[in-house]
């Protein structure tokens, strides 16, 4: 199960970060309750799977998720640039997710 919460809480973050865009238009009570209520679900998820995996390994994931999954957000919902390179710089740090994990 704390596997489950890691992952919710790193789709949580990409959820956060997506909002962060949506309030830096929008500016109004409903993006920010929004975001609040994003990186809120992401950190009570997070704590959850601390309390079982190893506080490196989670929180590497945790952070590889978030910030692939933010970078790949960017790319389908906000039309940022799909070079190769990033695609490869994205794919590099999911691995060392993965390696981070395969290693403990």
């Amino acid at each position: 199960m704390a596997w489950v919460s890691l992952i919710l809480a790193g789709i949580f973050e990409m959820l956060g970060v997506a909002l962060i865009n949506k309030f830096h238009k929008d500016r109004n009570w409903q993006s920010l309750g929004l975001l609040i209520l994003g990186f809120g679900a992401s950190f009570l998820f997070l704590a959850y799977a601390m309390k079982t995996l190893p506080m490196g390994t989670t929180y590497a994931i945790w952070t590889g998720i978030g910030a692939s999954g933010g970078a790949i957000l960017g790319m389908v919902l906000y039309g940022e640039s799909r070079d190769w390179k990033r695609l490869v710089f994205i794919i590099m740090v999911l691995g060392a997710a993965i390696g981070l994990k395969l290693a403990s």
